[in-house]
């Protein structure tokens, strides 16, 4: 659609909200009509003429309104409209009266008065030094974010971007971009390196100019590591760099430069060159580091202290073996499938660690699994960033609460779902353990890896470093359950039992071009009536792929139209639309408010006037609501429909999974086996045998470059 451009002086401003600097002001045109314009619009004010492109729309409430994508500013000119101007508000300590002695004594050099002759403010009655001096530097922000703004603009970056990127770097926003563009990339989310470049190319930089590699090569390990790696192979990076389009011949100038900087570090380990960004290089080497302090520092405790039997349950040696060591050991891993009674071993070191005296903190990587670990432990859980009172520190990188200099006041700290936890978080969960504090780590080493950089359950295990008990025995129960059965056979790579009648697990054949349809009728339509519960809340769709038919993108879409049609305020943020009621899931950490990657909630609240939403998250202590403004929108994604990766920690009551050809890296046995082990009450596969055949065939995971397990192996005690 073909942008349109309208002019004017602003009337009045309806509504704004000073963070995202979305804005409703009255325009009144040359022409004597009036139009309501909407979008993010920083420092304009009552009085200014603007110069707005961008296209008309229909407000279901509010009737036509001008979106703008584009804006212009011309600051007021005569004193009138200067006078008018100051009175609204713009500059703190400035209201009306205020404005009026000004315009009275400057005329219409007022606004170049308060620029650049601040100290003659005091020349007006009531305006002594001080009040001059917040006059001017409220008036210096303001033209700070105007500039700013405009030079952004006029390097082709979109409002919603150029709001971003002023946040990060304030006053300094002109210098820095024009100094080095490709800082944007590692420094503002949602700019990667080809949005830099775009920059960099309108500012005349060559492209043959060193910080374009540098930060070409830091956006390669970035990416990398947002793909589970911790470090990338030299062919690897130089692939990336290809990839992006620039020559990979020349890489160890700009890889020289990274490492001095202290950005990268290069390790040369069997003849083979690793490339790591510092901060990952630190956390694994750290890591590996602090693990065997652990091994090293683990005491006894006496054989009194032996766990009373829990009524109605009796111990399997396997289960007795993994007490025996979690009273041995500093530090242990308890790993198995579902039904081998990981759950009960857990209460039952709970209860050795309690009769000894020491002081137990429970945690896990995720609300929901932290929710379900209280649930059947019966005692409190926490997420492992509320345990470590993670806080935001006012910008991307978060302040953590317990660390080395105020290490936990705990005796023991046993983790759930483990295979969940990256490098990082492991790292500060370590940092975080006083000398002598017990770790226990519990999860299924089959399950897929992280969602962020690492695979640290399954390399600690393969090191053979740490302890470590293998429940296999599934108990009888369990044993009853398809599920539990299937998701062992496919483990072992069998095949599943299929068609049996009245079980928890069914397979439903369907050609490829009919599996979207199916998918989204039996998630909106026929296992609601056969579960007799609301759908969204029972039923949760697990795919391998973001895009294509089946992917998460067009199921969502779909699925929402079906449950949850337009009838009410909603709020469209790229090619999504969020309306009350919806099943979102945040897709980035924020520290700030503390929710991250992979939670799931509910929108209980549209404001499409202020573009923000409130959405409901599950909590240990129960649920808890988060406001996003319209700068934070892109952090939530629909989620009646997610990728098997992000379901990791999570149980739903049913899952419906579709099971066709994809790309061979995802068609692997421990995705399938994930997807499977999230079901609780009900399992459904809807596909092809042949393709179901090749997930069960390969029992390749997706290769992740780490190098934890060496580093465990070499027994490295550096810090």
């Amino acid at each position: 659609m073909a942008s349109e451009r309208i002019e004017g002086v602003v009337d009045r401003i309806t509504y704004r909200n000073d963070q995202t600097t979305y804005t409703v002001l009255q325009l009144e045109l040359d022409s004597g009509a009036r139009a309501t314009l909407v979008g993010p619009m920083p420092a304009v004010q009552p009085g200014e003429r603007l110069q707005a492109e961008g296209n008309w729309q229909v407000h279901p409430r509010y009737g036509p309104q001008f979106s703008v994508t584009s804006l212009t500013s011309v600051p007021p000119a005569t004193p009138a409209a200067i006078e008018r101007y100051l009175s609204s508000g713009l500059i703190r300590g400035v209201g009306p009266q205020t404005a009026r002695k000004l315009v009275e004594a400057f005329g219409e050099q007022t606004l170049e008065v308060i620029a650049n002759s601040p100290e003659r403010l005091s020349e007006v009655p009531g305006i002594g030094p001080k009040k001059a001096a917040a006059i001017a530097e409220a008036a210096t922000h303001q033209q700070d974010l105007r500039n700013a703004v405009l030079f952004l603009q006029g390097l082709g970056v979109s409002l919603g971007f150029a709001m971003r990127i002023y946040r990060q770097y304030g006053a300094r926003t002109v210098q820095v971009v024009k100094e080095n563009p490709y800082r944007l990339s590692y420094d503002v989310h949602g700019i990667g390196f080809k949005r830099a470049d775009d920059i960099a190319r309108a500012l005349g930089i060559a492209e043959d100019a060193p910080q374009r590699r540098e930060a070409a090569i830091l956006h390669v390990l970035a990416e990398g590591a947002n793909e589970g790696h911790v470090y990338l192979p030299e062919s690897h990076v130089r692939g990336g760099l290809e990839r992006l389009g620039l020559a990979a011949a020349d890489l160890d100038g700009p890889l020289k430069a990274l490492t001095d900087q202290g950005r990268a570090v290069i390790e040369v380990r069997d003849g083979e060159r690793r490339i790591y960004l510092r901060s990952l290089f630190e956390a694994e080497r750290q890591v590996a580091a602090r693990l065997n302090a652990l091994l090293d520092a683990g005491t006894s405790l006496p054989l009194e202290f032996a766990p009373a039997p829990e009524e109605g349950v009796e111990l399997s040696e396997e289960q007795l073996r993994a007490v025996a060591w979690a009273m041995r050991y500093g530090i242990l891993i308890i790993t198995g499938g579902p039904g081998t009674g990981k759950t009960t071993v857990v209460r039952a070191v709970c209860r050795v660690f309690e009769s000894a005296g020491l002081r137990i903190e429970l945690a896990a990587p995720t609300g929901r699994a932290a929710q379900r670990l209280a649930e059947t432990t019966g005692r409190p859980a926490k997420t492992i960033h509320r345990l470590l009172e993670v806080r935001g520190g006012g910008g991307s990188a978060p302040l953590f609460g317990y660390h080395e200099g105020r290490p936990l006041p705990a005796d023991a700290v046993i983790v759930d779902e483990a295979s969940m936890v990256d490098t990082t978080l492991m790292l500060h969960l370590l940092r975080a353990l006083r000398p002598g504090t017990r770790l226990v780590l519990v999860g299924d080493e089959d399950q897929l890896p992280s969602v962020g950089p690492g695979q640290v359950l399954s390399d600690i295990i393969a090191s053979g470093r740490v302890p470590c008990v293998r429940l296999t025995q599934v108990f009888r129960q369990a044993a009853k359950s398809l599920i539990v059965e299937n998701a062992h056979r496919i483990r072992r790579g069998q095949w599943p039992v299929l068609g049996k009648a009245g079980q928890d697990f069914f397979f439903i054949e369907a050609e490829p071009a009919g599996l979207p349809d199916l998918v989204v009728d039996l998630m909106t339509r026929r296992l609601p009536a056969y579960l007799g519960q609301e759908a969204a809340a029972a039923i949760q769709v697990l795919t391998p792929v973001r895009r294509g038919p089946i992917g998460v993108e067009a199921l969502n879409s779909r699925i929402q139209e079906r449950l949850n049609p337009r009838c009410g305020p909603e709020v469209a943020v790229g090619g999504e639309v969020f309306r009350t009621g919806d099943k979102v899931m945040q897709v980035r950490n924020d520290y700030d408010n503390m929710v991250f990657n992979g939670d799931i909630g509910r929108i209980v609240r549209v404001d499409p006037d202020s573009r923000t939403v409130e959405v409901s998250f599950p909590d240990s202590d129960g649920e808890r609501a988060v406001r996003y403004g319209e700068d934070a929108l892109d952090q939530l994604t629909l989620a009646y429909a997610v990728s098997v990766h992000k379901s990791q920690g999570s149980e739903y009551p049913c899952i419906v999974m579709p099971i066709t050809w994809v790309m061979p890296a995802l068609m692997s046995r421990n995705l399938l086996y994930t997807a499977l082990t999230r079901a609780k009450r009900l399992a459904v596969l809807v596909g092809e045998k042949r393709a179901l055949g090749a997930y069960i065939r390969n029992d390749r995971a997706a290769e992740r470059f780490t190098g934890l397990r060496e580093r465990l192996l070499a027994a490295e005690t550096d810090r």
